[in-house]
């Protein structure tokens, strides 16, 4: 009796020790299978970090030589005459009517054509002594999508192009650097109120 009560003992000893044994695998490969998801999410979550970052470094454009940068603040509306720093000006107070956008052959207001570039407007004007041929090669070159073209007196160069808080003097309306302004400040991430209209509003030009 003592033996077979012995023989008992010892198998249920076996059956626990195998009992432990087969926890002890099922845990370590619980860890080990944990371990492997923890790298396989981290290399996911890195591959998906560094994947946004590839696309906003491609999405980036980039950098026109000889542009000016400024910082004024949009919404600003008035209706008196403006006295601004710079010449064409790039941003500030504006009237409260944006200037179509589109070709004119003589100057148009400051004050509208600021709020057209707060809508996403490039303003290219040029020096009304320019040849013939460069203003014709200005109007065939662009259309009138958020683009205004208009002489301007007095300005320093023969050409220049204006965003909001951007600008690029040029001494050639053929500079291909005239065609990238207008390709990234067009509808630009520098607009203030992007998508708001370059029509229906004011078309009148002033006396030079």
């Amino acid at each position: 009796m003592g033996s077979n009560a012995q023989r008992r003992r010892e198998a249920r000893e076996r059956v626990q020790e195998m009992r432990r044994d087969e926890a002890a695998r099922q845990r370590r490969r619980s860890t080990l299978f944990g371990i492997a998801l923890a790298v396989l999410v981290a290399l996911s979550i890195g591959a998906i970090i560094w994947a946004v970052k590839a696309g906003t470094q491609e999405e980036q454009p980039a950098a026109i030589d000889g542009v000016q940068t400024f910082d004024y603040a949009g919404g600003q509306h008035t209706k008196d005459t403006v006295d601004y720093a710079e010449s064409p000006p790039v941003g500030g107070e504006h009237d409260f009517a944006w200037q179509n956008c589109g070709t004119y052959d003589a100057p148009i207001r400051n004050e509208n054509a600021v709020h057209s570039l707060e809508h996403g407007a490039v303003w290219i004007t040029y020096d009304p002594a320019l040849p013939q041929a460069e203003i014709d090669s200005l109007t065939q070159r662009f259309d009138n999508n958020y683009l205004l073209i208009s002489p301007y007196p007095g300005q320093q160069t023969p050409v220049v192009a204006s965003a909001w808080n951007n600008q690029l003097a040029l001494d050639s309306a053929s500079d291909p650097r005239l065609d990238a302004f207008v390709t990234q400040f067009r509808q630009g991430e520098q607009t203030p109120e992007p998508g708001a209209a370059c029509d229906g509003g004011v078309s009148e030009t002033v006396k030079s």
